[in-house]
């Protein structure tokens, strides 16, 4: 009987448990909200309990803890989702299955996915941006999880303003990070309660937008050196970022260091909203090698 892996993608709105074959072949999925971790992760082991798994990938709404040496680790930590902040994720899940888990954070999987299955196929290397109701970036870098002490919070980087935008920011913890000026609420709330899909194309609040999400990936390319930088999330559904974003970057970076072809190099998302499950299945079977 051949083997199957498991892998959780555990949201702030919804779980999705899926289980595959060797060869990626996804056999059974369900999504699950996520609403206390009693009633979400009841209903994670019943669906495991169906179809026990030899390796499982978890990729999990943070913060989370993912630093080995911790006390913690394994834990979601400082959410402001009721009930999560603190949870033993990691733990619960070895109590009911003793089998080998790779842990790391939503995004982390996501890139992980398109650098092996995705946009960022054939490469060593990739940075992965969700851009919706917040913002969150994971990294593949020579093949391994961008990992060290924590997680990467790519979503939370100081940003220098652009001179017509007035707006004060929306994070409770920063203000004007990344994710205070480019999330969907701020989007929203700098046009005045307009939800993004209803803000005309050639608005100029796209322009800021793409100023800070060209700004970023200014950062990302000169701390990391990517060889892709993905875009997924309810921003990448504006098509007509892309190539504002581009020229911003072009004209930011001028011409300090050397990129791929522009074009080819802020892209968006190839898996859609299965590139974290394809990251978590693939690490999983990687897991048990």
């Amino acid at each position: 009987m051949s083997k199957i892996y498991g892998a959780i993608e555990a949201g702030g709105t919804k779980f999705v448990c899926a289980v595959s074959d060797e060869n990626m072949n996804i056999l059974k999925r369900v999504k699950i909200p996520t609403t206390v971790p009693e009633e979400t992760m009841a209903e994670v082991f019943k669906f495991f309990d169906e179809d026990p798994v030899c390796a499982m990938g978890i990729g999990s709404f943070g913060p989370i803890d993912v630093n080995r040496k911790s006390e913690t680790y394994g834990y979601i930590t400082t959410t402001p989702k009721q009930g999560w902040a603190n949870y033993d994720f990691l733990g619960d899940m070895k109590r009911h299955y003793d089998i080998p888990y790779v842990w790391t954070t939503d995004v982390n999987v996501a890139a992980y996915g398109e650098l092996k299955r995705g946009a960022a196929r054939g490469k060593e290397s990739c940075v992965y941006l969700t851009v919706g109701t917040g913002v969150g970036g994971g990294g593949v870098i020579n093949g391994q999880l961008l990992e060290g002490y924590g997680h990467p919070e790519m979503g939370h980087m100081l940003l220098r303003r652009h001179p017509e935008d007035k707006y004060e920011g929306k994070c409770p913890f920063h203000h004007d990070c990344l994710e205070g000026l480019c999330a969907g609420p701020a989007v929203e709330a700098r046009h005045h309660g307009v939800k993004a899909y209803d803000i005309p194309k050639d608005d100029k609040d796209w322009e800021i937008e793409a100023y800070y999400l060209a700004q970023a990936c200014m950062t990302y390319t000169l701390v990391l050196s990517p060889e892709k930088i993905i875009f997924g999330g309810g921003v990448s559904k504006q098509e007509q970022l892309f190539p504002m974003i581009r020229q911003s970057f072009k004209e930011q970076m001028n011409g300090y260091v050397k990129t791929p072809d522009l074009d080819d190099y802020i892209v968006h998302v190839e898996l859609g909203d299965d590139a974290g499950i394809t990251g978590c299945l693939l690490l999983a079977i990687e897991a048990d090698k």
